[in-house]
């Protein structure tokens, strides 16, 4: 990703209670953004990623169950590979986007990660609503990136239900120019 762009990214779901909410505040504010699903989430929910794939928002795979992949071993590939099939089922689409839980990462990992040609994706700030962070705890936090930071991802909702107010909310501050997942300028 070029500097200047902020990456809205959420992971855990989909997930009913948010989504079709968090959907329409998106394309109000014109933003994109990446949902790194889990595929025990996307079996139940199908029509849900179909409705982000016809938002134009990017699907990458966030595992089957959320496990600690440095510690599954072989368990491991499976956990991604269950997903990249799930997700290709329901959108006629591989992903290449992968996103491991907790960010947690090893040399295994990486090596499931490129036998299935994916892109590891983690984060600069970390929105801490995991945590119970508020939505205005979360916007804070956007607001720490700054110039030069490279890639800046900030995974705004790593919870199931995100809160859609999030989307029109969270800023490029010192991103001169920037936009918000390449696609509407915060500048």
């Amino acid at each position: 990703m070029p500097n200047g762009y902020v990456a809205l990214t959420f992971d855990d779901g989909p997930t009913p209670a948010t989504l079709p909410a968090l959907l329409d505040r998106l394309r109000a504010a014109g933003a994109r953004a990446t949902f790194f699903n889990q595929g025990k989430h996307s079996e139940a929910n199908p029509g849900l990623v179909r409705a982000q794939q016809r938002a134009g928002m990017w699907i990458g795979n966030h595992t089957d169950t959320h496990p600690h992949l440095p510690e599954i071993g072989d368990a491991a590939f499976q956990e991604i590979l269950g997903t990249q099939q799930t997700l290709h089922r329901i959108t006629g689409e591989r992903p290449s986007l992968f996103r491991p839980p907790y960010g947690e990462t090893s040399d295994q990992v990486r090596a499931d990660e490129a036998r299935l040609d994916l892109l590891e994706v983690l984060w600069t700030v970390d929105s801490r609503d995991w945590a119970g962070a508020t939505t205005d705890d979360i916007v804070a936090a956007a607001r720490t990136l700054q110039p030069g930071m490279g890639s800046q991802v900030t995974p705004v909702g790593r919870g199931a239900d995100p809160p859609p107010e999030l989307a029109g909310r969270v800023p490029c501050s010192g991103v001169p120019g920037g936009r918000r997942s390449g696609t509407r300028s915060c500048g």
